[in-house]
């Protein structure tokens, strides 16, 4: 008997699946804490505006600059989301948030991604 591991990606504030390329995951500091949310395309775009007067007013300290939009990537050069959503198309089981283990990692970069 074959199992089959489905993850589904969900908006954290609403629970409402999101379809390939209809959310976002969004990254924000607070306190000196980093923070990742999962979001739906609309409620990514409430949270910027809802935060845009606090950081019109903030002093940057780091990080790239970033049209808020464009696929996120690490020092290494693959992006997260893009790994994920080949994984899941190749059977891997991969974690929907946070870091992407390294033999995920290993097999996606093997497969000439």
């Amino acid at each position: 008997m074959a199992t089959r591991t489905v993850y589904e990606l969900v908006d954290d504030i609403t629970g409402d699946a999101i379809a390939d390329g209809k959310g976002e995951t969004l990254t924000f500091g607070l306190d000196g804490v980093v923070f990742e949310i999962d979001l739906t395309l609309h409620n990514a775009a409430k949270l910027r505006d809802e935060l845009a007067p606090w950081v019109e007013r903030a002093r940057r300290t780091g990080g790239r600059v970033s049209t808020g939009r464009q696929a996120r990537s690490t020092d290494s050069g693959y992006d997260p989301k893009a790994v994920r959503v080949w994984a899941r198309s190749a059977s891997i089981e991969v974690p929907a948030k946070g870091r992407i283990p390294k033999a995920v990692l290993d097999q996606y970069l093997a497969a000439g991604n």
